[in-house]
């Protein structure tokens, strides 16, 4: 902010200083070559007029060289007079016959001896005068009897005009000068609560909660009225913050023990319960079962939103290799086979701990769904990225499908999914509606997406998008290819 401030005040005050600067340079600079020019006219008019008189008076030999010579000493330049037929009467400098003998066709004499008086000025870019001459005729203009011509030096005018516009330039550079060092303290006044402020946005993102509160006696008053909303907003955050914590800590402990004491209690009760009432207590023991799960990930839920985690590398292969391993017994019992396809697509970015969630929630629906006998299947692929240029040609994500054989969704049932506590008409039961919910919330905070399709077995496809981290020399790995015939090649699972 203090730079966009600095470079604002800069940029107006060079805007200013350039509208003031270069007409004023300009009139000065026309100024001193009407001047100059003004001077050398007078001064062959002058010239001129005495000439008209020597020749009048018949002393032309004697009186103008010595005229001559003391106008070109004064003017610091040339002055010659020719007369009527252009031949030179008098000279301020040795000339050679060529020279001289063209001195009738030079323009400036030409159009003296027609009775012209003419100004030939040439000026430099900066309006500083390069060169000057004047010719005008001697006697009168309709009948002349010669012609006056001057050349001034120009050197002094020339380097005034250029003292002039580096005396500008030196001016602009010193103003420009003080008004950065005045803008700079400004822009840091005016910017100081805004950097407060930043920090402690940090500090309340990063801090879980906790803040310093900024003062609000510094800087313009409306960047005062944003640091008092900011106190008063992080403060409600932050009671809000750790009421929340409070609460899941709280009820983690006060709805846990309850719930194993009441199923352990409806467990005691089995063998004092008659037959007819069996699929009671079962329907019971089941529904409390349902409701440990659903506060487990209630909790787990609140925890995600409380801690904004910033996602890290996970091997997702290695990931998939433990909890397939964790996993298999369960499927086992229940006649479930579980095979993992985890082929080398590298690493990816995710939440610490979010896909072991991920996984232990996907693995739990797609056991409940599968009948016995079917084939709940995980594997990891690395989809072809769309045709880019070579150098941007690596792939940008890697997919996590977990498939089953079970009774699959409807289009419109997968479209609710993962709405928290919605659940599939005829679902099994057992189930608390938050598992896909909660998946899809660790897949965005990881950088990801969650979708369901239909799997090509009749179940459901649940695929977890993941971004790749893998190095853009790399390729997709070789354990995502198919054998040939369309059936999959299971490959070893990955090392723990």
């Amino acid at each position: 902010m203090t730079r966009r401030l600095l470079l604002s005040y800069l940029s107006l005050a060079a805007l200013v200083l350039l509208c003031l600067e270069i007409p004023l340079g300009f009139v000065y600079s026309r100024g001193e070559r009407e001047q100059v020019v003004n001077a050398a006219k007078d001064e062959a008019e002058s010239v001129s007029a005495y000439a008209a008189l020597s020749l009048a008076a018949g002393r032309a030999e004697q009186d103008l060289p010595a005229r001559v010579a003391h106008c070109a000493q004064r003017i610091g330049g040339k002055v010659v007079i020719v007369g009527a037929s252009g031949a030179p009467l008098a000279t301020s400098h040795p000339m050679d016959p060529s020279v001289s003998g063209a001195l009738a066709d030079r323009p400036g004499i030409a159009a003296a001896l027609r009775g012209t008086s003419t100004v030939d000025v040439r000026t430099s870019t900066i309006g500083g005068v390069e060169y000057l001459s004047v010719a005008a005729p001697v006697g009168h203009e309709a009948q002349p009897v010669g012609a006056v011509w001057l050349t001034v030096p120009t050197r002094t005018v020339h380097e005034r005009v250029h003292h002039v516009w580096l005396l500008l330039a030196l001016g602009g550079l010193a103003v420009l000068t003080a008004v950065a060092v005045v803008g700079f303290a400004f822009a840091r006044w005016a910017g100081r609560p805004i950097r407060e402020l930043e920090q402690a946005t940090h500090e309340l993102g990063e801090g879980g909660g906790r803040f310093t509160p900024v003062t609000i006696t510094k800087g313009p008053p409306e960047v005062r009225s944003l640091a008092a909303a900011f106190n008063r907003t992080a403060a409600r955050f932050a009671h809000l913050l750790a009421s929340q914590r409070a609460f899941a800590g709280e009820a983690s402990h006060q709805l846990k023990t309850p719930l194993a004491a009441l199923r352990l209690r409806l467990e005691n009760l089995e063998p004092d319960v008659a037959a007819r009432a069996r699929g009671s207590l079962t329907a019971a023991v089941t529904e409390t079962d349902r409701l440990a799960r659903m506060v487990e990930h209630l909790l787990a839920m609140a925890r995600l939103e409380e801690h904004a985690a910033i996602p890290a590398t996970v091997d997702l292969g290695a990931v998939c290799a433990e909890r397939h391993r964790t996993w298999q017994p369960l499927f086992a019992r229940e006649d479930v086979s579980l095979v993992l396809f985890a082929g080398s697509v590298g690493p990816v970015l995710a939440v610490p701990g979010a896909v072991e969630q991920i996984m232990d929630n996907l693995l739990s629906n797609a056991l409940r769904a599968s009948p016995p006998g079917s084939t709940v299947t995980v594997e990891l692929r690395m989809p072809a990225p769309p045709r880019r240029a070579l150098r941007d040609s690596r792939p940008r994500w890697v997919d996590l499908h977990v498939t089953d054989e079970g009774p699959g969704m409807t289009e419109e049932q997968r479209a609710r999914a993962f709405d928290r506590f919605w659940r599939a008409p005829g679902a099994p039961k057992g189930g608390s509606g938050l598992g896909l919910a909660l998946v899809q919330r660790l897949a965005h905070a990881s950088g990801g997406e969650a979708t369901l399709h239909a799997a090509a077995t009749g179940g459901l496809d649940v695929v977890i998008r993941l971004p790749s981290v893998r190095p853009p020399a790399e390729g997709p790995g070789p354990g995502t290819d198919r054998p040939r015939g369309g059936r999959r090649r299971e490959v070893p699972a990955l090392p723990a």
